[in-house]
């Protein structure tokens, strides 16, 4: 689709060719799948590259208080162990280019969240939009609606570049060098489709800065990250960063090109992803993202293959003129005079929204405001009025935010109060944007198949434990992010306080927990990442905020910032913080710890579950895991303390005790030599698949075998990071495989009884 000029010619209500012609092609194959002519693997495929999921239903409550995930009235539900979407309604997303959308597009979004969903639209950590409970037979029609105004679901899953993300306050932020709003849209309409990124061997995710400094676009977390910047004679370009992301294993992004032209991004982008469809891994996904070919290769060979492949790209008039003079204006303009806040009375707490939720423009008279979203949700109602008094007050400057709120720019300070009023009548207008009652989650056990812990109703409760408090100015600003499983989509690796999902067993049940990870940062782009201090119950998850909070307003020294603090009192002194809560009741001694947030069942993994006959198997097995847990924690002690080799060491060893655990349970005489530990492993869990998990396959048992090929530690201190990652990744995935053999002999165990 050729760039637009402005957004107006987004919005005529026709649909680009391309695009329609895409659509009828994905409708054929719907056609196709149904009367059993393709596989249902290859239409799997498809519909992923358009966006359409699968979604989860073991977990039917939902949080309440917020914008609920209840399955819509006139929707059957249904049942357990679907596959397809044509068994059972899934979730489609929708991409938005660094986020923006406008109130037409609103409008649009409501009706297709109305008439094909359960009324909500979600906001996702990479701003794009998501709807649940859509039937795959009303996709076609709900992609040429949106499409009739601008918006594509293409590419918004599969193997292929995601949505390109962008600070939203990019062309209004006072210390940018220049808007890259207009160079995100380009960077998204040239490799959209494209063919030189339809053979990957995983996703892509680009974003976009514009400083350097500041949480501006998380560049460091992604795989190719653009922070604008001048040169000395004032030209445009960017600072370009490959290879970062997040996932089981975090990887921080590395320097491909101080300065790129904007005249030379395109091809840039085009080489790196030329380089990537040849050279990264295809067979083993695990290994399949740019990060890990980085990795191998070494930043300054990939750069090498990057330059070189520039010199070969055929000449495309687009590389320079989607980047011209004439880039489409997405930035937006104000459509009211700007000026002062008036003075008072003011509405009843207007005065802390102003303050939490509104910062001023570099352009005088202006503000941009953060709408906040408890739990990332939106109604089709509050969608509704969101695009009336976007237009009434700011015209096309809507935009989504990584944390899942909106940001609405362009606001006269003469307006604000009037718009505050129009936010607080459409349930909008709560105040705390950007402060620790503002949490990140991800949908977790609600509606993800990966989801291990109930990540959605865990930020419920912090929420409501944190919004009616006064806040310290200390820790107002701290972030919190909850992750249902390792693989980060709530981003929790750099959060001030974060949470992922995991379990653990107690007298033969399966407990929710969330890991405990401590002291990233979100500032520099996403500039380093927390270290996981322990794993503690999932009830006990809310204590653990206050214990650390409270310890840190009363032990900072001075003015010292959290993330000084954490970095101070080390691994030790955290873990001293959060054990008294990593303490796992009896189900006897307290039932509640069994049931996870806002659910009303006994917890359990999914369709796995886990019977009361555990006995000495899993007895044993608690007893020698706890060994590899604890070198697990001394690994990560000595990446504290600046000892890369001893925490290469400390992380082989821990893989090496955790397996050995596994291997008791089924051969009670292997030694703690490695060579035989790993051989009795291999040959009992590896090769036997036991270890596989229907998600991760198997990934985590992979890191063991690296390891062991080569033990020898490197002393990088970011390649120890990532050992020590994958170490503790391993170990979670071995109580995993303990708990499904035990469900399993369980099972068995009960139809011998009758």
């Amino acid at each position: 689709m050729p760039a637009p000029t402005s957004w107006s010619q987004l919005l005529d209500g026709t649909i680009d060719d391309a695009w329609a012609a895409e659509i009828d092609e994905f409708e054929s194959l719907m056609e196709l799948r149904k009367q059993d002519r393709i596989e249902e693997t290859v239409f799997a495929e498809a519909r992923l590259r358009r966006g359409a999921y699968g979604q989860r239903y073991d977990n039917g409550q939902r949080f309440d208080g917020y914008a609920t995930r209840e399955l819509p009235l006139d929707r059957d539900v249904p049942t357990k162990g679907h596959d397809t979407l044509w068994d059972a309604p899934g979730m489609q997303r929708i991409k938005l280019p660094f986020g923006g959308v406008t109130p037409e597009q609103l409008d649009v979004l409501a009706d297709c969240a109305e008439e094909y969903s359960d009324d909500i639209l979600h906001v996702t950590t990479r701003q794009d939009f998501q709807l649940h409970f859509v039937h795959i037979e009303d996709t076609p029609d709900m992609m040429r609606r949106l499409a009739a105004v601008g918006i594509t679901t293409r590419e918004a899953c599969g193997n292929s570049i995601r949505n390109v993300t962008a600070c939203p306050w990019a062309g209004v932020e006072h210390d940018e060098a220049f808007d890259v709003t207009p160079y995100a849209r380009a960077l998204m309409e040239f490799l959209l489709g494209h063919p030189d990124v339809q053979d990957f061997g995983r996703k892509f995710k680009p974003a976009f800065s514009c400083a350097e400094e500041g949480a501006h676009g998380l560049v460091q977390i992604h795989d190719a990250g653009y922070i604008a910047k001048l040169d000395a004679d004032g030209r445009k370009g960017f600072k370009v960063v490959v290879g970062g992301g997040l996932g089981t294993v975090p990887h921080q992004a590395e320097v491909l090109s101080e300065f790129t032209p904007i005249e030379e991004f395109l091809v840039e982008i085009q080489a790196i992803s030329r380089v990537f469809a040849r050279l990264g891994e295809k067979k083993n996904r695990n290994r399949a993202r740019l990060k890990f070919l980085i990795a191998k290769l070494g930043i300054e060979e990939f750069r090498r293959l990057v330059a070189e492949e520039m010199k070969v790209i055929p000449p495309d008039p687009r590389h320079t003129a989607m980047v011209g003079e004439d880039l489409p204006d997405v930035g937006g303009a104000p459509v009211r005079e700007g000026g002062p806040v008036p003075d008072g009375p003011y509405p009843d707490g207007f005065e802390q929204w102003l303050r939490t939720n509104t910062r001023t423009q570099r352009q005088d008279g202006y503000r941009a405001i953060t709408i906040h979203l408890p739990l990332g949700d939106l109604t089709t109602l509050q969608t509704r009025a969101l695009a009336d008094l976007a237009r009434r007050f700011a015209g096309d400057n809507v935009r989504t935010t990584v944390d899942q709120n909106m940001v609405v720019r362009f606001i006269s300070g003469a307006d604000l109060v009037a718009l505050y009023e129009g936010l607080v009548a459409a349930g909008l207008g709560a105040p705390g944007a950007d402060t620790m009652a503002d949490v990140t989650a991800c949908p977790g056990t609600d509606t993800c198949k990966l989801g291990i812990s109930a990540s959605r109703g865990l930020a419920g409760v912090l929420i409501d434990q944190l919004k009616g408090r006064e806040l310290p100015q200390a820790t107002e600003d701290l972030s919190i992010k909850v992750s249902g499983c390792f693989n980060s989509c709530a981003q929790h690796h750099i959060a001030d306080i974060g949470f992922y999902g995991n379990s653990r067993a107690v007298d033969g049940r399966r407990m929710p927990h969330f890991q405990v990870v401590l002291g990233g940062q979100r500032d520099n782009n996403g500039g380093e990442y927390g270290m996981a201090v322990g794993a503690v119950p999932s009830k006990n998850a809310p204590k653990v905020v206050d214990a650390i909070t409270e310890t840190f307003l009363a032990e900072r020294e001075g003015d010292e910032t959290f993330h000084t603090w954490v970095g101070r009192l080390g691994k030790r002194g955290l873990r001293a913080i959060v054990e008294p809560f990593m303490t796992m009741p009896t189900h006897a001694e307290d039932p509640s710890f069994f049931v996870d947030h806002a659910d009303a069942r006994q917890y359990s993994m999914g369709d796995l579950g886990i019977g009361e006959c555990a006995g000495e198997v899993v007895s044993l097995f608690g007893i020698e895991v706890i060994r590899g847990e604890a070198e697990v924690f001394e690994a990560q002690v000595a990446l504290d303390e600046k000892d890369p080799v001893a925490a290469e060491e400390h992380a082989y060893k821990a893989m090496l005790l955790a397996a050995r655990a596994l291997v008791r349970t089924e051969f009670i005489d292997v030694t703690e030599d490695p060579d035989n530990i790993v051989a009795e492993w291999t040959d009992r869990f590896y090769d036997t698949k036991l270890f596989f998990d229907r998600f991760a396959k198997g990934k985590f048992g992979q890191y063991l075998l690296e390891r062991h090929a080569d033990p020898t530690p490197s002393g990088d201190a970011a390649t120890a990071a990532r050992r020590v990652e994958e170490a503790q990744l391993f170990v979670e995935a071995c109580h995993s495989c303990d708990a499904r053999i035990t469900a399993e002999k369980t099972a068995i165990a009960e139809v011998k009884a009758g």
